[in-house]
C-alpha cells in the first residue's frame, strides 16, 4: 500500500468521510522527520495539508508529542500552522506521524545563502525578534504544552540541557573532538546565573526555520521538534548564532544589529538580557550545534539513511561550527582571565 493510500485510510477512518490525497510529494531537507506536502479531497472541498513522519534513522531524537502540542500553544496567538492530527503509535502509516495544516505562499531561506532577504531585512528581523520574544513571554501553565513539558528549576536549566548535548556526543562521536570537549569544560566550571523564569524554548528558532512571503512577512514559525521548557536565553543565544548570520558580521541571522534585535526581544518577552548569562547560552548552543552534526555523521555513515543533508550536517556544517566554537571559546576564557579575583 502506497503511502497516499494510507493517509487516506487514516484520514476516511478519523473524519468519518471519504477522502482522496492527491498531489503528494515529499520535501526536500529536514533532519527529524520526513515531511511531505498534500490536500486532502473531500465532498466538501480540499485541504492542503503538511505530514511530518518520523523516519527510519533521524538527526536527532525528539519529542513528537511535545512539538504537536507546541503548534497547539501558538497557532492562534503567532504566525504558527494549525495542528491537524497525531499518531504516536503511527496508525495506518506505520510509524509516529502528525498532519497540520499548510501554509501557503512561503519560502524558507538557507542559512548558507547570502542577504536572503534583501531590502526587507529589517522589517522581517523586527517579527523575527518579536515573535522569539512572544514565545517567551508566555505562561506555560496556561499552555497545552504544558501536558508534556516538564519544567525544570531554574537552576537546573543550564546542567539538563548541556548534560543533554555531551550525553549526545559521547554517544555519537566517531573520532576525537578536542573544541567541543574544550568548551563543555569550560562551561561547567562556569555556569550562569538561574533562569529568571521558566519559559517555552523553540529549540531551534534560527533564520531557515520560517516561512516569508518575500515581501517582509513572516507566514509561518516551523520545526518546533526540540521545543521543550527552560531558559528563553537558550533560544536567543541559537538565533544569534554565528552559523546563521548569512555571512554578514554587521547583522545577527542576516537582519538586524545585534543590539537593535535584543531591545525588540526585551520588549515583546518582558524579560531582561543578562549579557553573562547570554555569553553562556551562546557558547552552549555552540555545543549543541556540534551535537546535532556529531549525530548526523554518525547516522550518515552507520545508520544506513543516506539523506544528503545528514551528510552536509556532518562534513561542512561541522567543520563550521568548529571554528565559531574556538573563537567564542578563546573569548570566554578570556573574559575568565579578566574577571577580578
Amino acid at each position: 500500500m502506497s503511502l497516499a493510500e494510507r493517509l487516506e485510510a487514516y484520514l476516511s477512518r478519523v473524519w468519518g468521510e471519504a477522502v482522496t490525497v492527491v498531489d503528494l510529494s515529499r520535501i526536500p531537507g529536514g533532519a527529524s522527520r520526513e515531511t511531505y506536502r498534500f490536500s486532502a479531497r473531500t465532498a466538501k472541498g480540499e485541504r492542503p495539508l503538511i505530514l511530518r513522519r518520523d523516519p527510519p534513522g533521524s538527526l536527532i531524537e525528539t519529542d513528537r508529542n511535545q512539538e504537536y502540542l507546541a503548534f497547539e500553544s501558538f497557532h492562534d496567538r503567532l504566525p504558527v500552522p494549525r495542528p491537524v492530527a497525531m499518531e504516536a503509535e503511527g496508525a495506518e502509516l506505520e510509524r509516529p506521524f502528525f498532519i497540520m495544516e499548510r501554509v501557503e505562499g512561503g519560502a524558507a531561506a538557507s542559512p548558507f545563502t547570502v542577504a536572503p532577504y534583501g531590502e526587507h531585512a529589517r522589517t522581517i528581523g523586527e517579527q523575527f525578534f518579536s515573535i522569539l520574544g512572544t514565545i517567551a513571554a508566555a505562561d506555560p501553565a496556561a499552555l497545552p504544552l504544558a501536558k508534556a513539558a516538564d519544567a525544570p528549576a531554574p537552576d537546573a536549566c543550564w546542567k539538563i540541557a548541556l548534560d543533554h548535548w555531551a550525553g549526545v556526543i559521547e554517544a555519537d562521536q566517531q573520532h576525537p573532538q578536542p573544541i567541543v570537549w574544550a568548551a563543555i569544560r569550560a562551561l561547567r566550571r562556569r555556569p550562569p546565573p538561574p533562569a529568571q523564569a521558566i519559559r517555552v524554548v523553540h529549540g531551534d528558532y534560527r533564520t531557515g526555520n520560517f516561512l516569508h512571503d518575500g515581501a517582509g512577512k513572516i507566514l509561518a514559525i516551523l520545526d518546533w521538534e526540540m521545543v521543550h521548557l527552560g531558559d528563553p536565553l537558550e533560544d536567543l543565544g541559537w538565533a544569534l548564532d554565528p552559523l546563521w548570520g548569512h555571512y554578514e558580521a554587521d547583522k545577527v541571522a542576516g537582519m538586524l544589529p545585534r543590539e537593535e534585535a535584543l531591545a525588540i526581544w526585551k520588549r515583546a518577552s518582558g524579560l531582561e538580557v543578562d549579557e553573562a548569562a547570554l555569553a553562556w547560552w551562546s557558547l552552549f548552543n555552540a555545543v549543541k550545534g556540534q551535537a546535532i552534526w556529531t549525530s548526523a555523521a554518525k547516522e550518515y555513515r552507520d545508520g544506513g539513511f543516506k539523506d544528503p543533508v545528514l551528510a552536509i550536517s556532518g562534513w561542512y556544517t561541522a567543520r563550521r561550527h568548529d571554528e565559531i566554537l574556538a573563537e567564542a571559546l578563546l573569548k570566554w576564557e578570556g573574559q575568565a582571565l579578566e574577571r577580578p579575583r
